[in-house]
């Protein structure tokens, strides 16, 4: 609503009139500071904010004002100081709104790229060439992204349970080109990273569904049959005439440094350095989205078994990297302040491992208006511990509103104010 809008008095009053109340939050008992009057309960409580006048838009409300007795004096139109902790909040709003929007954009080039990969899928057997050529455009516009300008990461919620799969896929292959950047990979060595960390299950086609999708425990015999799908996906890999460094992750994605791994129990030193890559993003994105989501892991606590309860599995330089492109809470954490207020995590600073940028709940304030806190410049505020979605109450869940899975994409960096 425009600073200049009219004003009128409280007796103008009407149902169907849109109001602007230059008044802090905390000053009102309304949601919000703009809104349109909907019965004559709301004009009482607004006439009993004793004001002597009010903003309206003309534009936005379904009737004039009413009005004024002959003999009543017209309202001044001069314009009343800028609340700055007014100006403040609105401009939280607009950066929120923002944010969701990009936040809306990431998740729907994110489904699209996972539908393109459930077509590769499709087609690998009946039209081989084409899969490739289309794994490989794929991941060339990922590497094109991520080399092509500094690249950031975004949490970007699904809840299509049914496609998970082809959300793993493409989960791991955008942590491990992200890793792979960190670490300093050339064009070429990023994209046989990517290439292999989209193809990595590849060897699953010939596991059967009622293994791959069972709920309950896998027996010995079905979790040496499911363990088959690298040997699986080695052969595949190798009719399909794929290069060396890609066959080596899709046959080597499950080894561990420490020798514990399969199928060929593999150390550290004869794991390709690419394969140890597509290791710890397969298992930190397995941690977080297990088949049964009740097992699910939030991205800090997965972050945290893997170094110090997993450490020795995974390449260690390679971890530490992971680390730090993640950060300690990853975007999509639930934390909480060490104030005691709940937060949610949207993005972390690269430099400031400790000090990501945060949404976080208030009941006092609408959740349009959330307050966003970036840490970084938040020096009296940390954040004292990482929480499950069910250690956190019912309303703030809804007001925080975190979704089920979690995915990450790629997003190139854009200066923003």
């Amino acid at each position: 609503m425009s600073a200049t809008a009219p004003y009128i008095t409280p007796d103008q009053l009407c149902v169907g009139l849109y109001v602007q109340l230059d008044l802090s939050w905390w000053e009102h008992d309304f949601a919000f500071s703009n809104f349109k009057i909907k019965d004559e309960a709301q004009i009482r409580a607004l006439r009993a904010l004793n004001l002597k006048q009010l903003r309206y838009d003309p534009a936005r409300s379904d009737c004039p004002p009413l009005e004024l007795a002959e003999d009543a004096p017209a309202p001044s139109p001069i314009e009343l100081p800028v609340d700055p902790q007014a100006q403040e909040r609105q401009e939280r709003a607009q950066k929120l709104r923002q944010l969701r929007s990009r936040l809306a954009d990431v998740d729907r080039r994110f489904i699209e790229a996972s539908q393109r990969i459930k077509a590769l899928n499709q087609t690998l057997r009946s039209r081989p060439e084409d899969a490739m050529r289309q794994a490989g455009a794929i991941v060339g516009e990922m590497v094109e992204t991520l080399l092509g300008a500094p690249g950031v990461v975004l949490h970007s919620i699904t809840g299509k349970a049914s496609e998970d799969s082809y959300f793993h896929a493409l989960n791991v292959t955008v942590l491990s080109l992200l890793l792979g950047r960190q670490l300093g990979l050339d064009s070429e060595a990023c994209h046989s990273l990517g290439l292999g960390a989209l193809l990595h299950d590849i060897g699953k086609l010939e596991v059967p569904s009622k293994v791959l999708l069972k709920p309950e425990p896998l027996t010995r015999p079905e979790q040496q049959l499911l363990q088959m799908h690298t040997e699986f996906g080695l052969s595949i890999g190798q009719k399909l005439m794929l290069d060396d460094e890609v066959l080596r992750i899709i046959h080597e994605h499950h080894e561990h440094c420490d020798g514990s791994g399969y199928p060929r129990g593999l150390r550290e030193a004869a794991i390709g350095r690419l394969s140890r890559l597509v290791a710890i993003t397969n298992h930190f994105d397995g941690l977080c989205n297990p088949l049964d989501p009740r097992q699910a892991l939030s991205p800090h606590e997965a972050l945290a078994l893997m170094f110090k309860q997993q450490r020795e599995h995974f390449d260690e330089v390679a971890l530490k990297a992971f680390i730090r492109v993640m950060g300690i809470y990853p975007p999509g954490s639930l934390v909480q302040l060490e104030d005691e207020r709940y937060a949610l995590v949207l993005g972390m600073n690269p430099s400031q491992a400790l000090k990501p940028t945060l949404i976080v709940y208030d009941a006092e304030v609408a959740k349009e208006e959330a307050l966003i806190l970036d840490l970084a410049q938040e020096p009296k505020l940390a954040i004292a511990r990482s929480l499950r979605p069910s250690q956190l109450p019912l309303e703030v869940l809804e007001y925080l509103s975190p979704r089920r899975n979690l995915s990450y994409h790629i997003e190139p960096n854009q200066k923003r104010g």
